[in-house]
């Protein structure tokens, strides 16, 4: 294990599993600064570990996934243009750190998951929900705007209809809301948080890593402009896929009716 930030961003790798622990709990693991570039460096460590399959982000103390950013300090590095800016891009830069992981990545979300904590689980691929969890965007009632590639994860998960009306009411949605919405996978009763997650991380870790990152890929590649769309890319993924030992071994295990076991390569 290995701490960040005088522990409030704690990252940890057990075995196949990278775990990065939001660990503010006092402050129902409201965001500061400092702690948004630390979540960048967590998630570069991640992007450089050998045999990782899977990561989450989660929040301590099983009251809120991350409340937002920390408004404690808005008067003194958010007070003025410049420096709302300069706040911005470390969250941007913290959120596209996340989200070019080539691994999987699961936000488990229990409690409140707000602003910038909400805006933080949108970076991942899959959001898992206890049934007390609670979401909200509350720009619109602080006077901010919410930056275009937020606003953008957002629409691409929920639609623009629903999009606006988290952005506009700023009010907080409940965890079936947000699971008819499409906010989230699947929703859990808190005391089995941890069984759907360990169930999620095995399956998604049993399976062949260069697939899984092949599909990664090509759904963020749908998200573009067909202009923009990087098939040589696709092409040359698809083909690691086709010559790789796994695609070998996984027709093995199909004959011989025995799990796969899969080595990335």
């Amino acid at each position: 294990m290995s701490n960040l930030s005088g522990k409030q961003i704690v990252l940890q790798q057990d075995d196949r599993v990278g775990t990065i622990l939001i660990n503010n709990p006092e402050r129902r693991n409201a965001i500061s600064l400092k702690m948004w570039r630390d979540l960048r460096a967590a998630a570069q460590a991640l992007a450089a570990a050998d045999r990782l399959r899977v990561a989450v982000i989660r929040g301590a103390g099983g009251k809120a996934f991350a409340s937002g950013a920390d408004i404690s300090e808005f008067d003194t590095q958010r007070d003025g243009v410049g420096a709302v800016m300069a706040y911005d891009h470390a969250v941007a830069a913290a959120c596209e750190s996340i989200g070019l992981l080539e691994i999987p990545t699961i936000a488990l979300i229990e409690g409140y998951c707000v602003g910038g904590g909400l805006a933080l689980a949108l970076c991942c691929d899959l959001r898992l929900a206890s049934d007390d969890a609670q979401f909200a965007i509350p720009a619109a009632r602080l006077g901010l705007a919410y930056r275009y590639d937020m606003v953008a994860r957002l629409v691409s998960v929920v639609g623009p209809a629903q999009a606006k009306e988290i952005l506009f009411t700023g009010r907080l949605f409940d965890a079936n809301q947000a699971l008819r919405m499409g906010l989230v996978n699947q929703v859990s009763p808190a005391p089995v948080m941890g069984a759907m997650l360990d169930e999620s991380l095995e399956t998604i870790a049993a399976n062949a890593p260069l697939t899984l990152a092949a599909a990664k890929h090509a759904v963020a590649e749908t998200m573009k402009d067909p202009g923009q769309r990087d098939m040589a890319r696709m092409a040359e993924l698809e083909a690691a896929c086709i010559a790789s030992d796994d695609y070998l071994e996984g027709r093995r295990a199909f004959e011989e009716k025995r799990p796969p076991k899969f080595v990335g390569r």
